[in-house]
């Protein structure tokens, strides 16, 4: 999966782990996933499905930083956050809201099976052990739109590894070097 990485992908990451400032940037990545996927849902659907992504993506920013303390680098445990979500788009049917084509979805689980398989992650179930008790708020299904081929932000060709686009606009293949000096006020949320 192509992800873009810069210095507030790590300042969030350190931040995240902090005592009360871990809090607020969690609060905020959330706002931000929300604001993001819930913008590209169609304006129809856009409301019906808030609550369901403010849920799974609280859920996933739990998941992103397991993933971290479990030592992946940053960019593959954000990717993994990536993968589930579009898991849960696929098994909705919001293709629109996919990041990569229905073709991938297996290919991606298999790269991440082992981190995946120890907390209960499958496409269909893609919070795993971090699901909230009592499960996600319900949101309703498109499948038509699986069928309708149309995937505006599916970006295919990238399930072999994690690839991350940099502030110089070149993208590369792994996650890049964590800066030596990263300011947690450079995390979202912190201001």
């Amino acid at each position: 999966m192509k992800l873009r990485q810069n210095v507030t992908h790590f300042a969030a990451r350190k931040a995240l782990e902090m005592p009360g400032v871990g809090e607020m940037v969690h609060e905020k990545l959330v706002d931000v996933h929300v604001s993001v996927f819930g913008g590209w849902a169609d304006d129809e659907h856009t409301d019906e499905r808030i609550p369901h992504l403010e849920a799974f993506f609280d859920a996933s920013t739990e998941m992103y930083l397991a993933a971290l303390q479990a030592g992946y680098e940053e960019a593959v445990a954000r990717e993994m956050t990536h993968i589930v979500a579009t898991f849960d788009f696929y098994n909705h049917g919001w293709a629109e809201m996919m990041e990569f084509p229905p073709e991938e979805v297996d290919a991606h689980y298999e790269r991440h099976r082992e981190f995946f398989e120890a907390h209960d992650i499958t496409v269909e179930d893609p919070l795993g052990e971090f699901a909230p008790e009592g499960g996600l708020p319900e949101a309703p299904a498109t499948p038509e739109r699986l069928k309708d081929g149309e995937f505006p932000h599916a970006e295919g060709g990238f399930a072999d590894d994690v690839y991350v686009e940099g502030d110089d606009g070149e993208t590369h293949r792994g996650s890049a070097e964590e800066p030596e000096h990263v300011d947690v006020e450079d995390a979202p949320g912190t201001d």
